[in-house]
């Protein structure tokens, strides 16, 4: 039988304009319910403007009544063969909802040494962007560590189960599900309460606050993020703590800025700046919290912002490579080439994007936010220079030339 084939993209801008009709609004109605202008929303329908501000985009959700999926997810859904990729993520949704601690496991346990070592593999697949990948070794990992939670390494089985959650939720995600990421990171709540562990639990808080924020809720996650960092707070000098609550208020940070609270993630910012000292760059839990990380952190902020200018004078202060991992540094590439953009410096931001598809092609191609982007640039670069190099970033991200 054929595989199916990868599906063709359909311009955010278009699929903005079916829902709206579908809903029977005005572009007048529906952009002062967004709390946009008309005359923006209709650049946006009309493909003038680039759809790749992730802020913007959760209030045309809101709008248009709609999941933030339904106008990015079917970007994320191609992935070298759609077939295989697809079922993988079956596989790994399945397994998720099978390891329930409240259910006994049908299946035998497995020796913990060869559990971490998958454990390694899917955490390493997943920092290299190679989500498929990870995505075929995480089913049995999970019930691995579901059937070993059950027996004489339940603590470190459960510690294994709330990490491989968390690289399964950030996997899911990128591969266009943002909703099933939100589940997979409900359920590593339950195996971190299970084990009891402040930092622990702080991570799954993460995962949790992570996922709610690549659906556009970011309420939920600033308040999942602060209630998660005033716990880890009451429990000061554990292993790894000061590292877990700097990315937390890192995310609190994020969240905040992603509504407006400017000044409310400046505060968090400068407080995560402070543990950053103590820490250093850090390598601890996978999270990579450290001074290099925030800096980081404030382009991705920046590049959605009102001042897309200040992200790109950040990005020049920092060295990517003080944060020795593949997927850190393709989103930093792709948030400068977005800050690039929107200051009209597309072939800079060219460059951008080609750095970051060399170190992580499936993150580059997956992405909506990068058609989007690029979808900008190519009606710009039909009038001017740099039509041979974006000609074939588009080809390789879906966007019809």
């Amino acid at each position: 039988m054929k595989s199916p084939e990868r599906p063709s993209p359909e311009p955010i801008g278009d699929k903005i304009k079916r829902l709206r009709e579908i809903r029977g609004y005005s572009v007048r109605h529906a952009a002062a319910l967004a709390g946009i202008s008309h005359t923006q929303w209709g650049r946006i329908e009309k493909g003038q403007r680039s759809a790749d501000n992730r802020f913007q985009l959760a209030d045309i959700a809101q709008a248009l009544k709609v999941s933030l999926a339904d106008l990015t997810g079917a970007a994320g859904l191609v992935a070298g063969d759609y077939a295989h990729t697809r079922t993988a993520v079956a596989q790994t949704m399945q397994a998720v909802i099978e390891a329930d601690l409240e259910d006994p496991p049908l299946a035998a346990p497995v020796p913990m040494d060869l559990l971490l070592q998958r454990l390694d593999l899917a955490q390493s697949l997943r920092f290299k962007c190679d989500y498929t990948g990870a995505s075929t070794v995480l089913p049995e990992l999970l019930k691995g560590l579901h059937a070993t939670s059950f027996g004489q390494d339940r603590p470190r089985a459960l510690r294994g189960l709330v990490l491989a959650q968390e690289t399964a939720s950030f996997v899911v995600r990128y591969l266009g599900d943002p909703a099933s990421a939100v589940m997979i990171a409900d359920r590593s709540r339950q195996a971190a309460t299970a084990l009891g562990d402040p930092v622990v639990m702080g991570l799954s808080a993460w995962t949790q606050a992570h996922a709610a924020a690549g659906c556009g809720l970011y309420p939920r996650a600033q308040r999942i993020a602060d209630r998660a960092v005033a716990d880890l707070e009451q429990a000061p000098g554990l292993p790894d703590g000061r590292e877990m609550l700097g990315q937390l208020l890192m995310v609190a940070a994020f969240t905040r800025y992603a509504q407006g609270d400017v000044g409310g993630a400046a505060s968090a910012v400068a407080e995560a700046e402070r543990l950053a000292e103590l820490t250093g760059q850090s390598a601890a839990l996978g999270l990579n919290f450290g001074p290099t990380n925030i800096r980081f952190w404030q382009v991705n902020m920046d590049a959605d912002g009102a001042h897309p200018g200040r992200a790109v004078e950040i990005a020049r202060h920092v060295n990517p490579n003080d944060v020795p991992v593949v997927s850190r540094q393709a989103g930093f590439h792709i948030d400068v080439a977005r800050a690039l953009a929107n200051i009209g410096q597309d072939q800079a931001a060219i460059r951008q994007f080609l750095l970051a598809e060399r170190l992580a092609p499936q993150r580059v191609r997956m992405s909506p936010i990068v058609q989007e982007t690029a979808r900008g640039m190519l009606e710009r670069a039909r009038r001017g220079t740099g039509w041979v190099e974006l000609r074939g970033l588009c080809e390789r991200v879906g966007v019809a030339l």
